[in-house]
């Protein structure tokens, strides 16, 4: 490697003396303004780092970062302005929260703005179960339909939202247990093969007649105290409907007996305790008016 400095012949430009293998190397130096700028970048993020949060920090067991000096985080900026959201909102939701949610339905703007609210709502508390679209899945009902376990109407929706389903913190909630009815010796595997036959037949698609008779005297004298003699269920039991084609937990053969023998009792968590009694009657609002509703 050279170090001899000279004038470049082709360009005109001083070389810096550093040659490699015949390459030598220019001395072009970066212009002023870029250095200026350069050095101006330094200065703002210093002064940066002394305003705004900035450097992160391990203490007491911790991380934790430097606040700054204005004490400004992205956090506090969006609980500001749920602030004022919620500031802006205070007199609607007071109407909302002290008007029958009957009213409410019949009062177009409050309307407006409780169905745009409960749809936020379920999206944050019930979408995981329900589904963003609230068709459900297997355990969690579908709320588009208008098959309701514990009724459909506004004020039913209100009370289910409210206190939940066997809510064990909530003395008020929605409680009905099924039996299980081959856990605690209630029936014989024989017995529950022809009940789940003749609930099968009500649907017309039992595969065994015979089953199926000798199932409709099991269905009357241990099922038809709470679905009904029609088998059409009792909404105030939460009796479920076994004469149509909707199940919670499946309408197949197999988990129809695991039904029977088992039991079923899911549980919903009782919002009213947890959201406030105006997001509470949006919910219902919103639920009633997804077209299940009556």
């Amino acid at each position: 490697m050279s170090t001899q400095m000279h004038k470049d012949d082709v360009t005109g430009v001083d070389t810096t003396g550093h040659e490699w293998d015949g390459i030598k190397e220019l001395n072009n130096p970066l212009p002023k303004w870029w250095i200026y700028t350069f050095y101006a970048c330094i200065l703002w993020a210093v002064a940066y780092w002394v305003v705004m949060p900035a450097w992160p920090y391990f203490w007491n067991g911790a991380w934790r970062h430097t606040e700054g000096v204005v004490g400004y985080t992205q956090r506090g900026s969006v609980a500001g302005e749920l602030q004022a959201v919620a500031a802006a909102r205070a007199d609607v939701m007071k109407q909302i929260a002290e008007m029958p949610i009957e009213d409410v339905a019949k009062n177009d703007t409050l309307m407006e703005l409780a169905l745009a609210g409960g749809k936020a709502a379920f999206g944050d508390n019930c979408a995981p179960c329900h589904g963003s679209g609230a068709a459900g899945g297997k355990g969690f009902p579908n709320l588009n339909d208008d098959d309701w376990i514990w009724g459909g109407t506004l004020s039913d929706i209100q009370t289910t939202v409210t206190h939940g389903i066997r809510w064990e913190a909530d003395e008020d909630t929605r409680q009905n247990q099924m039996p299980r009815f081959l856990d605690d010796s209630m029936l014989k595997s024989e017995q529950i093969n022809d009940a789940a036959e003749y609930v099968l037949s009500l649907s017309n698609k039992a595969d065994d007649a015979a089953a199926a008779t000798r199932g409709a005297a099991v269905f009357e004298q241990n099922c038809a105290s709470c679905h009904g003699a029609d088998a059409k269920g009792n909404q105030e039991l939460g009796a479920p409907n076994l004469t149509d084609a909707i199940w919670l937990y499946g309408g197949d053969k197999e988990t129809i007996v695991q039904t029977i023998s088992h039991g079923r009792g899911g549980v919903m968590p009782a919002w009213g305790g947890r959201l406030s009694a105006a997001t509470v009657k949006e919910l219902a609002l919103y639920v009633h008016s997804l077209g299940g509703g009556k």
